[in-house]
């Protein structure tokens, strides 16, 4: 079984695509309307996909606090750095939970927690 993508219900689609591509990383892969008032982007990198939805009628999507989406990067430490150098994200962290793995967390613009995390797999 593969995961095909998840998806994320959002207030304002152009906010939404903005964070997952300039803060997150991903590519715009498709944009299309199925009905008046909505509007579904896939972005994707590899066989990573994120589908954002934003639909007139709901406005106010809920997320659960206690989900978030993990994204690997190479260096925490340099992901921490673009973080700060950007304006109004808060991070969260790091976490280092054991000698292989570092993490920290921010919020997406629909208060989705968002995860980095680096495993260096070595101890």
């Amino acid at each position: 079984m593969k995961l095909c993508w998840v998806t994320i219900h959002v207030r304002d689609i152009e906010s939404s695509v903005r964070f997952y591509t300039d803060v997150v990383g991903l590519i715009e892969d498709r944009r299309l309307s199925t009905m008046p008032g909505m509007v579904i982007v896939f972005l994707k990198d590899g066989d990573t996909v994120i589908e954002l939805i934003h639909n007139e009628k709901n406005l106010n999507p809920q997320h659960s606090k206690e989900l978030s989406l993990g994204f690997e990067v190479e260096s925490l430490e340099e992901k921490m750095a673009e973080l700060k150098a950007m304006d109004g994200i808060s991070i969260s962290g790091p976490f280092k939970p054991n000698p292989t793995v570092s993490f920290m967390y921010i919020e997406d613009p629909n208060g989705v927690k968002i995860q980095f995390v680096e495993n260096t797999g070595t101890q």
